[in-house]
Protein backbone atom coordinates (compact mmCIF):
# COMPACT_ATOMS: atom_id res chain seq x y z
CA UNK A 1 0.00 0.00 0.00
CA UNK A 2 1.13 3.39 -1.01
CA UNK A 3 2.36 5.99 1.90
CA UNK A 4 2.41 9.39 2.24
CA UNK A 5 5.44 11.29 3.05
CA UNK A 6 5.49 15.41 3.26
CA UNK A 7 8.96 17.20 3.16
CA UNK A 8 9.44 20.79 4.41
CA UNK A 9 11.94 23.49 4.96
CA UNK A 10 13.64 24.27 7.93
CA UNK A 11 13.15 28.23 7.17
CA UNK A 12 12.37 30.81 9.75
CA UNK A 13 10.30 30.64 11.90
CA UNK A 14 10.94 27.88 13.03
CA UNK A 15 7.50 27.49 14.01
CA UNK A 16 6.27 26.92 10.53
CA UNK A 17 8.20 23.59 10.20
CA UNK A 18 6.37 22.41 13.22
CA UNK A 19 2.99 23.41 11.53
CA UNK A 20 3.98 21.82 8.42
CA UNK A 21 4.24 18.35 10.23
CA UNK A 22 1.41 18.79 12.24
CA UNK A 23 -0.26 19.62 9.60
CA UNK A 24 0.53 16.35 7.46
CA UNK A 25 -0.15 14.76 10.45
CA UNK A 26 -3.71 15.87 10.45
CA UNK A 27 -4.41 15.27 7.07
CA UNK A 28 -3.00 11.09 7.25
CA UNK A 29 1.12 11.72 6.31
CA UNK A 30 2.70 9.01 7.75
CA UNK A 31 5.93 10.59 7.26
CA UNK A 32 7.58 14.02 8.08
CA UNK A 33 10.72 14.96 6.82
CA UNK A 34 13.00 18.22 6.59
CA UNK A 35 16.45 19.36 4.52
CA UNK A 36 19.43 18.98 6.23
CA UNK A 37 21.54 22.60 4.72
CA UNK A 38 22.53 24.37 8.21
CA UNK A 39 23.83 27.80 6.43
CA UNK A 40 20.90 27.87 3.49
CA UNK A 41 18.40 27.47 6.10
CA UNK A 42 18.29 26.76 10.67
CA UNK A 43 19.64 23.96 11.60
CA UNK A 44 17.15 20.85 11.48
CA UNK A 45 19.01 19.11 13.77
CA UNK A 46 17.36 21.59 16.16
CA UNK A 47 14.20 21.78 15.06
CA UNK A 48 13.35 18.32 14.72
CA UNK A 49 13.08 16.89 18.23
CA UNK A 50 11.06 20.16 18.50
CA UNK A 51 8.59 18.53 16.03
CA UNK A 52 8.65 14.97 17.86
CA UNK A 53 7.61 16.45 21.04
CA UNK A 54 4.53 18.67 19.22
CA UNK A 55 3.31 16.02 16.77
CA UNK A 56 1.65 12.45 18.08
CA UNK A 57 2.03 9.57 14.94
CA UNK A 58 4.30 11.06 12.19
CA UNK A 59 7.57 9.69 11.73
CA UNK A 60 10.05 12.44 11.56
CA UNK A 61 13.73 12.60 10.06
CA UNK A 62 15.67 14.08 7.18
CA UNK A 63 15.34 13.56 3.50
CA UNK A 64 18.18 14.05 3.35
CA UNK A 65 21.24 14.03 5.86
CA UNK A 66 24.44 13.80 4.66
CA UNK A 67 27.81 11.44 6.86
CA UNK A 68 30.14 14.23 6.03
CA UNK A 69 29.14 17.47 7.18
CA UNK A 70 28.96 16.42 10.99
CA UNK A 71 31.31 13.59 12.65
CA UNK A 72 29.20 10.53 12.10
CA UNK A 73 29.08 9.24 15.09
CA UNK A 74 27.34 12.99 16.37
CA UNK A 75 24.66 11.82 13.27
CA UNK A 76 24.34 8.23 14.83
CA UNK A 77 23.80 9.62 18.20
CA UNK A 78 21.75 12.58 17.20
CA UNK A 79 19.41 10.13 15.48
CA UNK A 80 19.11 7.72 18.85
CA UNK A 81 18.11 10.37 20.49
CA UNK A 82 15.59 11.60 18.37
CA UNK A 83 13.98 8.13 18.14
CA UNK A 84 13.72 7.91 22.15
CA UNK A 85 12.24 11.49 22.34
CA UNK A 86 9.59 10.34 19.48
CA UNK A 87 8.76 7.72 21.20
CA UNK A 88 10.01 5.57 18.16
CA UNK A 89 9.09 7.76 15.16
CA UNK A 90 12.86 8.48 13.39
CA UNK A 91 13.70 7.46 9.66
CA UNK A 92 16.71 8.26 8.33
CA UNK A 93 16.98 9.62 5.10
CA UNK A 94 20.82 9.84 3.92
CA UNK A 95 23.17 10.96 0.97
CA UNK A 96 26.22 12.00 0.30
CA UNK A 97 25.93 15.80 0.50
CA UNK A 98 24.75 18.28 -2.19
CA UNK A 99 23.77 21.53 -0.73
CA UNK A 100 24.96 21.54 2.53
CA UNK A 101 28.59 20.28 1.76
CA UNK A 102 28.86 22.14 -1.30
CA UNK A 103 27.90 25.67 0.00
CA UNK A 104 30.58 25.57 2.51
CA UNK A 105 33.27 24.57 0.13
CA UNK A 106 33.18 20.80 0.41
CA UNK A 107 32.18 17.98 -2.64
CA UNK A 108 29.99 15.29 -2.11
CA UNK A 109 31.73 12.07 0.05
CA UNK A 110 33.51 9.87 -1.46
CA UNK A 111 30.99 6.48 -2.17
CA UNK A 112 33.71 4.33 -0.62
CA UNK A 113 33.55 6.81 2.65
CA UNK A 114 29.69 6.93 2.56
CA UNK A 115 29.55 3.25 2.19
CA UNK A 116 32.08 2.97 5.31
CA UNK A 117 29.82 5.55 7.59
CA UNK A 118 26.33 4.12 6.67
CA UNK A 119 27.02 0.45 7.68
CA UNK A 120 28.54 2.44 11.38
CA UNK A 121 25.31 4.54 11.64
CA UNK A 122 22.90 2.12 11.18
CA UNK A 123 24.61 -0.11 13.70
CA UNK A 124 25.63 2.47 16.07
CA UNK A 125 22.26 4.31 16.46
CA UNK A 126 20.46 1.03 16.58
CA UNK A 127 22.38 0.28 19.87
CA UNK A 128 24.62 -2.26 18.24
CA UNK A 129 28.29 -2.13 18.99
CA UNK A 130 30.66 -0.25 16.70
CA UNK A 131 34.63 -0.43 16.14
CA UNK A 132 35.44 2.80 14.57
CA UNK A 133 38.99 4.79 14.97
CA UNK A 134 40.20 1.80 16.45
CA UNK A 135 37.88 2.13 19.67
CA UNK A 136 34.82 -0.20 20.52
CA UNK A 137 31.60 1.98 20.58
CA UNK A 138 28.22 1.52 21.93
CA UNK A 139 25.34 3.57 22.59
CA UNK A 140 24.31 1.53 25.73
CA UNK A 141 21.02 4.13 26.50
CA UNK A 142 19.25 3.05 23.47
CA UNK A 143 16.10 1.53 24.49
CA UNK A 144 15.80 -2.01 23.24
CA UNK A 145 11.86 -1.95 23.12
CA UNK A 146 11.66 0.33 20.60
CA UNK A 147 11.86 -0.73 16.73
CA UNK A 148 15.16 -0.21 14.69
CA UNK A 149 15.71 3.12 12.63
CA UNK A 150 15.11 2.50 8.88
CA UNK A 151 17.69 3.93 6.65
CA UNK A 152 16.83 4.74 3.50
CA UNK A 153 20.03 6.15 1.44
CA UNK A 154 19.52 8.37 -1.57
CA UNK A 155 21.25 8.05 -4.88
CA UNK A 156 20.87 8.44 -8.58
CA UNK A 157 24.25 6.59 -9.75
CA UNK A 158 25.06 2.70 -9.93
CA UNK A 159 27.68 3.06 -7.29
CA UNK A 160 26.14 5.02 -5.06
CA UNK A 161 22.88 2.62 -5.48
CA UNK A 162 24.87 -0.01 -4.62
CA UNK A 163 25.05 1.83 -1.20
CA UNK A 164 21.65 1.28 -0.96
CA UNK A 165 21.27 -2.17 -1.81
CA UNK A 166 24.49 -3.33 0.16
CA UNK A 167 23.39 -1.14 3.87
CA UNK A 168 20.32 0.53 3.47
CA UNK A 169 16.17 -0.30 4.41
CA UNK A 170 15.20 1.94 0.81
CA UNK A 171 16.27 3.64 -1.52
CA UNK A 172 14.76 7.62 -1.83
CA UNK A 173 14.66 8.57 -5.55
CA UNK A 174 14.19 12.63 -6.29
CA UNK A 175 11.88 12.23 -9.38
CA UNK A 176 9.04 11.00 -10.17
CA UNK A 177 9.26 9.13 -13.54
CA UNK A 178 8.06 5.64 -13.50
CA UNK A 179 11.00 4.60 -15.92
CA UNK A 180 13.65 6.05 -14.08
CA UNK A 181 12.13 4.71 -10.97
CA UNK A 182 12.65 1.58 -12.26
CA UNK A 183 16.00 1.47 -13.58
CA UNK A 184 17.33 3.19 -10.13
CA UNK A 185 15.32 0.02 -8.02
CA UNK A 186 16.94 -2.41 -10.22
CA UNK A 187 20.41 -1.54 -9.85
CA UNK A 188 20.12 -1.14 -6.62
CA UNK A 189 18.17 -4.08 -6.25
CA UNK A 190 20.91 -5.94 -7.95
CA UNK A 191 23.19 -5.15 -5.47
CA UNK A 192 21.45 -5.67 -2.39
CA UNK A 193 21.05 -9.63 -4.13
CA UNK A 194 24.69 -9.92 -4.73
CA UNK A 195 25.47 -9.04 -1.01
CA UNK A 196 23.52 -11.77 0.19
CA UNK A 197 20.37 -9.69 0.96
CA UNK A 198 16.51 -9.68 0.22
CA UNK A 199 16.51 -7.41 -3.16
CA UNK A 200 12.66 -7.47 -2.41
CA UNK A 201 12.61 -6.00 1.27
CA UNK A 202 14.79 -2.46 -0.39
CA UNK A 203 11.94 0.31 0.45
CA UNK A 204 10.94 2.61 -2.75
CA UNK A 205 10.62 6.35 -1.54
CA UNK A 206 9.65 8.26 -4.39
CA UNK A 207 10.07 12.60 -3.89
CA UNK A 208 8.85 15.25 -5.60
CA UNK A 209 6.97 18.32 -6.05
CA UNK A 210 2.88 18.09 -6.39
CA UNK A 211 0.97 21.07 -7.26
CA UNK A 212 -2.74 20.89 -6.91
CA UNK A 213 -4.52 22.70 -9.71
CA UNK A 214 -6.47 22.26 -12.90
CA UNK A 215 -4.45 25.03 -14.28
CA UNK A 216 -1.57 23.06 -16.10
CA UNK A 217 0.62 25.95 -16.75
CA UNK A 218 1.12 27.57 -13.27
CA UNK A 219 1.62 24.27 -11.72
CA UNK A 220 4.62 23.73 -14.06
CA UNK A 221 6.05 26.81 -13.07
CA UNK A 222 5.30 26.35 -9.31
CA UNK A 223 8.06 23.27 -9.83
CA UNK A 224 10.12 24.08 -12.58
CA UNK A 225 12.94 24.55 -9.81
CA UNK A 226 12.93 20.51 -8.67
CA UNK A 227 14.19 19.22 -11.87
CA UNK A 228 17.40 21.85 -12.05
CA UNK A 229 17.76 20.71 -8.56
CA UNK A 230 18.26 16.99 -9.71
CA UNK A 231 20.07 18.56 -12.70
CA UNK A 232 23.09 18.84 -10.09
CA UNK A 233 23.57 15.07 -9.37
CA UNK A 234 22.81 14.34 -13.10
CA UNK A 235 25.81 16.55 -13.76
CA UNK A 236 27.74 14.71 -11.14
CA UNK A 237 27.42 11.37 -13.01
CA UNK A 238 28.34 12.39 -16.56
CA UNK A 239 31.43 13.95 -14.89
CA UNK A 240 32.03 9.58 -13.44
CA UNK A 241 30.46 7.98 -16.27
CA UNK A 242 30.46 10.28 -19.40
CA UNK A 243 27.73 11.86 -21.37
CA UNK A 244 27.09 9.30 -23.55
CA UNK A 245 27.23 6.26 -21.22
CA UNK A 246 25.28 3.23 -21.24
CA UNK A 247 25.62 2.81 -17.67
CA UNK A 248 22.98 5.97 -17.03
CA UNK A 249 19.49 5.81 -18.93
CA UNK A 250 19.79 8.58 -21.01
CA UNK A 251 15.95 9.31 -20.19
CA UNK A 252 17.55 10.91 -16.61
CA UNK A 253 20.65 12.67 -18.64
CA UNK A 254 19.26 14.17 -21.70
CA UNK A 255 17.42 17.01 -20.44
CA UNK A 256 20.35 18.54 -19.04
CA UNK A 257 21.99 19.51 -22.18
CA UNK A 258 20.27 22.80 -21.95
CA UNK A 259 21.36 23.49 -18.53
CA UNK A 260 23.18 26.98 -17.82
CA UNK A 261 23.74 27.22 -14.46
CA UNK A 262 22.80 26.78 -11.24
CA UNK A 263 22.46 29.08 -7.87
CA UNK A 264 22.25 27.78 -4.62
CA UNK A 265 20.93 30.63 -2.82
CA UNK A 266 17.66 29.69 -4.85
CA UNK A 267 18.10 26.21 -4.09
CA UNK A 268 14.67 24.76 -3.81
CA UNK A 269 12.80 27.89 -4.15
CA UNK A 270 10.03 28.62 -6.74
CA UNK A 271 10.94 30.73 -9.74
CA UNK A 272 14.67 29.82 -9.47
CA UNK A 273 16.16 31.43 -12.69
CA UNK A 274 18.24 28.07 -12.82
CA UNK A 275 15.25 26.34 -13.61
CA UNK A 276 14.29 28.21 -16.90
CA UNK A 277 15.90 25.48 -18.99
CA UNK A 278 13.52 23.06 -17.59
CA UNK A 279 10.98 21.53 -20.16
CA UNK A 280 7.07 21.28 -19.52
CA UNK A 281 7.67 17.60 -20.61
CA UNK A 282 10.51 17.08 -17.69
CA UNK A 283 8.23 19.12 -15.46
CA UNK A 284 5.17 16.64 -15.82
CA UNK A 285 7.43 13.47 -15.82
CA UNK A 286 9.77 14.50 -12.70
CA UNK A 287 6.88 16.34 -10.53
CA UNK A 288 3.07 14.85 -9.72
CA UNK A 289 1.18 17.70 -11.26
CA UNK A 290 -3.05 18.62 -11.99
CA UNK A 291 -6.25 17.67 -10.69
CA UNK A 292 -6.90 15.80 -7.40
CA UNK A 293 -7.86 12.82 -10.08
CA UNK A 294 -5.25 13.57 -12.07
CA UNK A 295 -2.61 13.35 -9.06
CA UNK A 296 -4.15 9.73 -8.06
CA UNK A 297 -3.62 8.66 -11.22
CA UNK A 298 0.04 8.92 -11.59
CA UNK A 299 0.06 7.84 -7.60
CA UNK A 300 -1.61 4.69 -8.69
CA UNK A 301 1.39 4.01 -11.78
CA UNK A 302 3.71 4.66 -9.43
CA UNK A 303 2.47 2.54 -6.88
CA UNK A 304 1.76 -0.42 -9.38
CA UNK A 305 5.38 -0.20 -10.36
CA UNK A 306 6.42 -0.80 -6.42
CA UNK A 307 6.96 2.60 -4.90
CA UNK A 308 6.30 2.45 -0.99
CA UNK A 309 5.63 5.90 -0.13
CA UNK A 310 5.31 8.73 -2.22
CA UNK A 311 7.22 11.90 -0.14
CA UNK A 312 5.62 15.69 -1.21
CA UNK A 313 8.72 18.26 -1.58
CA UNK A 314 6.45 20.82 -0.03
CA UNK A 315 8.32 23.93 -1.24
CA UNK A 316 5.64 25.40 -3.82
CA UNK A 317 3.23 28.48 -2.88
CA UNK A 318 -0.20 27.57 -1.12
CA UNK A 319 1.44 24.44 0.50
CA UNK A 320 -1.44 24.31 2.92
CA UNK A 321 -3.85 23.82 0.32
CA UNK A 322 -1.68 20.93 -1.29
CA UNK A 323 -2.03 19.32 2.24
CA UNK A 324 -5.57 19.72 2.55
CA UNK A 325 -6.16 18.61 -1.03
CA UNK A 326 -4.37 15.49 -0.38
CA UNK A 327 -5.62 15.10 2.61
CA UNK A 328 -9.58 15.40 1.35
CA UNK A 329 -9.35 13.99 -2.21
CA UNK A 330 -6.27 11.87 -2.39
CA UNK A 331 -4.87 9.76 0.57
CA UNK A 332 -8.40 8.68 1.19
CA UNK A 333 -8.20 6.70 -2.81
CA UNK A 334 -5.44 4.41 -1.23
CA UNK A 335 -6.13 3.92 2.49
CA UNK A 336 -9.69 2.74 1.37
CA UNK A 337 -8.61 0.17 -0.65
CA UNK A 338 -6.12 -1.45 1.71
CA UNK A 339 -9.21 -1.27 3.62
Amino acid sequence: MLSFGVTALPDPPYTRLVEVLQNGERNGFEYGWTYDSHILWQESYALLPIAATQTEKIKLGHCVTNPGIREPTITASWYATLHDVSNGRAVMGIGRGDSSRRVVGLKPVKVAEFERRLAMIKDLMNGRAVDWNGKELKLEWVRDELPDIPMHVAGYGPRALGVAGRVGDGVIIQLADPQIIQWIMGTARQAAEEAGRDPDALKCIVCAPSHVSDDLAEAREQTRWFPAMVSNHVMDLIERYGENSDEIPSALTDYVKARKFYDYKDHSRVGAKHGEFVTDEICDRFCVLGTPEQITEKLRELEGIGVDQFDIYLMTERADETLAAYGSDVIPQFTTVAA
